[in-house]
């Protein structure tokens, strides 16, 4: 299964996330598919730059996104521009049938 979740950097005590797109059964900082965007906890507010389109795009290749990432996906607004993508389609098709 594919997952989308966070791999730590920086130093003791200073964590930087990377939010990447890797094989569940690899380890939290080994090698992975993409990286799409990095989360930094420790500034205030939290600081999150992520590539939009890749991540809806895996999210609708079926990858799914660990807890801490589901939220900051959430913040940034993918699930809601994933939930209209695949709601738009089935409305379309919807329309068809009758």
């Amino acid at each position: 299964m594919v997952r989308i979740r966070l791999t730590r950097m920086g130093k003791r005590h200073m964590p930087f996330y990377r939010i990447v797109v890797v094989d569940s059964r690899k380890k939290r900082d080994g090698a992975y598919i993409e990286s799409i965007g990095y989360y930094n906890p420790l500034k205030e507010p939290a600081q999150i730059n992520l590539n939009v389109e890749k991540a809806t795009e895996w999210i609708l290749k079926g990858a799914q996104p660990s807890d801490t990432v589901a939220d900051i996906l959430s913040k940034a607004g993918v699930l809601k521009k994933v939930h209209e993508i695949k709601y738009a389609k089935k409305e379309k098709s919807d329309e068809g049938v009758s």
